[in-house]
């Protein structure tokens, strides 16, 4: 009675089967209460090509919060197929394709766009008969993909379920169950909805304080300012600097201000915050035409007949421009600026220094630094816990962290100059920050033995394809570059820290992802960019060496692709096809002692490819049955809206391996039914609770899917029986219940799940 008001609550958790125990069942071929896996059976395979998956996989958000790495032992368990080591073999092959590809022309950085968003989605789904071309070349006659483990037995836990830091996570129930919070979702959501960006070239005059070599670097957006006449050029830089940003956020509002004066550089902070209102602000500042920034805190400008230099505060830039706020610094000496910042955020830095003048406003900017830009700069450098300190003055509300914080990027510390080799552009740091893939190949070009191998800038620059297309050279090395930069920032920074700068807003997690190109280029010229919050260094990561076999790999393609000749065919990298394959060797040998598998942010990734789906979804499923903690460092990267989108496909070969991952998920965290019904999912596991063809063991799966959406909730209840969820539980109580082909183990879920329907 117990075990069955624990499961009728659906207070479950799943746990990795013994592995001596499954090798036993293994040589002995016991199935153990559940039946053996099944592959896909070629009519399975093949039955009915699939409807349109909806664009919005590419575009789902991945909002989690930190993983925290769990032991506890769980109540329900799920066994493994009768052959491990066929079912490992069978998961590296390439699942078949008779679901229609994701939109491949999706902006891969918009994978973490915020959820209320995707109705404005950009995405177009591609041709429809390059689609069905695409659809008969792919489909199998025979696929055979045997799934990793059914369900089959239950185990029981009494004890609570706490986090390594003490506890807080979750709390245990008066039944013996478990009610675990969604710790790795994102609390607070951020967006950044107004740019604003300032350029201080005045083109065709040196700032005094710079000397030049020759030849050195002068391009700026990719475009040489002494080409024609310098105002005609100041505005052609302008306008190229906002569509490389509109690249990355094509919703924010953009602002301009070219060569500005200090009025003009109050009008337009403050014309930005009012239009951010409590979202986040981006104040980028190109000084390539002006000073270097004082070690007083202030930053050059122009005075109205452009004969004079004008310092500007960073205090007043930063009353003016509020909070949140991101700020980019592209100019020698760069360091300066942030070290104003944080003497701003810490007023006991400011023993000694002179104060800035009193003006309208002040108490109020004071509260707003001891709020979220001390808390942010601590969690920065101290790793800490993010901890407000304040009211921020600006923002939706005192107990908001990410409405408080003051991210910072600058282009070198504070005793450096930017470099000035012809071979890279002048502001290189911003090409990084919004151009990294042309960057990429360009500093790759000018340091590889390629270069005498026909591999030259021009053929660089006419790198066939789109970004945004995946099946294109560029758009390969584009979703490669960024399956990289979010591998390294998930594999070096705390998982807070990781949220806060990759998962909460798309714009701050492009432009940091980028940051991590810059330190590498940067680094190589003699210059340290450094940023607040404060990153560990990454220009030695080991994937970046992978990043260096892709591109060369695609630069070696290019003199025969450019030839001109039709016979000649782009071969697609095979870096997502190793990467998998590594991940199933940590698979193969890993256990929860050992540190995560670096490749778990490329799963995510290769979920976008419809040709890698079949077997990274295989291989999640794998690695979640490992255990909770394997459950939740999944979530914690950001697998959850994928999934959720995956939803929307009708392809049988992917319907098995999806609802076992969704029973594991919905094991470790129940509220996950929300987002179910939201977005209609309950749907797709009543259509499979439907399938007379699919195996007993799988339904149970299903019915314990619709269980936990109807538990205590009122709406899932409610389109749950709408959709003649009780009557399809009944229909198959019958068969269930007889003694020669029933299953006792479904029948007892078709019950449960009743009871949840109308309790």
């Amino acid at each position: 009675g117990d075990a069955a008001h624990a499961h009728a609550h659906a207070h479950v958790v799943v746990t990795r089967m013994n592995t001596s125990h499954a090798h036993s069942r293994d040589e002995t071929g016991g199935g153990g209460g559940g039946g053996s896996a099944r592959g896909v059976s070629a009519e399975n395979a093949g039955e009915s090509r699939a409807r349109t998956v909806d664009d919005d996989v590419a575009d789902a958000g991945a909002r989690a919060n930190g993983g925290v790495d769990n032991g506890a032992r769980g109540v329900l368990g799920f066994d493994r197929p009768r052959s491990r080591s066929s079912a490992r073999r069978s998961s590296t092959s390439e699942g078949s394709s008779s679901a229609r590809r994701l939109s491949e022309d999706e902006d891969d950085d918009e994978t973490y766009e915020d959820e209320e968003d995707e109705d404005d989605d950009d995405g177009t789904y591609e041709d429809e008969e390059e689609e069905e071309e695409e659809e008969e070349e792919s489909e199998s006659p025979g696929l055979n993909v045997t799934y990793p483990m059914f369900l089959c037995d239950e185990r029981h836990f009494a004890g609570a379920f706490f986090d390594e830091e003490g506890g807080d996570g979750a709390s245990t129930s008066g039944t013996g169950g478990i009610e675990e919070t969604s710790k790795w979702r994102t609390k607070d959501r951020m967006k950044t909805v107004s740019v604003a960006l300032v350029l201080c070239l005045n083109i065709g005059v040196d700032p005094p304080d710079t000397m030049k070599i020759s030849p050195c670097a002068r391009m700026q957006c990719w475009i040489n300012p002494m080409s024609m006449q310098p105002q005609k050029e100041l505005d052609a830089i302008g306008k190229a600097l906002q569509a490389q940003y509109e690249r990355w956020q094509p919703r924010a509002k953009y602002k301009l201000q070219l060569d500005p004066t200090t009025e003009d550089m109050k009008k337009l902070c403050i014309s930005c915050r009012r239009n951010a209102k409590n979202e986040r602000v981006l104040l980028h500042y190109n000084g390539h035409g002006v000073p270097r920034p004082t070690a007083n805190g202030e930053i050059w400008v122009f005075n109205k007949s452009y004969t004079q230099y004008i310092p500007l505060s960073v205090y007043d830039l930063q009353l003016w421009t509020g909070t949140p706020a991101i700020y980019v610094f592209d100019c020698s000496n760069a360091g300066l600026i942030i070290k104003s910042f944080l003497k701003l955020s810490d007023p006991g830095a400011n023993a000694g220094v002179m104060p800035p003048p009193p003006q309208l406003g002040t108490v109020d900017l004071e509260r707003r630094q001891s709020g979220g830009q001390r808390a942010f700069v601590e969690l920065g450098h101290d790793m800490g816990i993010l901890t407000p300190l304040g009211d921020s003055g600006f923002g939706p509300s005192p107990t908001s962290n990410a409405a408080n914080e003051c991210i910072l990027l600058a282009a070198c510390g504070p005793n450096e100059l930017l470099p000035q080799s012809a071979e890279l552009p002048a502001d290189v740091f911003s090409a990084c920050l919004t151009t990294p893939v042309q960057m990429a190949l360009h500093w790759f070009c000018s340091n590889s033995a390629l270069k005498g191998h026909g591999i030259s800038a021009d053929i660089i620059d006419n790198i066939p394809g789109q970004q945004n297309n995946r099946k294109t050279p560029l758009g390969e090395l584009n979703w490669i570059f960024t399956a990289i930069t979010d591998t390294i920032a998930w594999n070096v920074l705390p998982r807070q820290l990781f949220q806060k700068l990759f998962r909460q807003d798309l714009l701050v997690a492009s432009l940091f992802r980028n940051f991590l190109l810059a330190e590498r280029i940067m680094r190589a010229n003699n210059c340290t960019p450094v940023s607040s919050p404060k990153l560990p260094p990454t220009h030695q990561h080991p994937m970046w060496e992978a990043w260096d076999m892709a591109v060369e790999q695609c630069l070696l393609q290019m003199p025969m692709l450019l030839s001109g000749n039709p016979n000649v065919e782009f071969i697609p990298s095979p870096f997502f096809t190793d990467q998998l394959t590594a991940f199933e060797v940590w698979l193969e040998y890993g256990n929860e002692n050992d540190a995560p598998p670096e490749q778990l942010p490329i799963v995510l990734q290769v979920l976008l490819s419809q040709s890698h789906r079949l077997r990274a979804l295989v291989l999640l499923g794998r690695f979640l049955d490992l255990g909770l903690w394997a459950v939740e460092l999944a979530l914690s990267v950001g697998i959850f809206p994928y999934v959720l989108k995956l939803l929307q496909t009708t392809a049988p070969e992917l319907r098995q391996i999806l609802v076992f991952i969704w029973t594991k998920i919905l094991a470790l965290d129940h509220s996950c039914q929300a987002d179910l019904v939201k977005d209609d999912g309950h749907v797709y596991f009543i259509r499979f609770l439907q399938s007379s063809n699919v195996p007993v063991e799988e339904r149970a799966m299903a019915a314990f899917i619709l269980a936990v959406i109807s538990d205590g909730h009122e709406k899932g209840q409610t389109v749950c029986a709408a959709s003649g969820l009780m009557d399809i539980c009944l229909s198959n109580i019958i068969a269930a219940s007889q003694r020669e082909t029933g299953s006792p183990f479904f029948l007892r879920w078709l019950c449960l799940c009743l009871r949840k329907l109308w309790e």
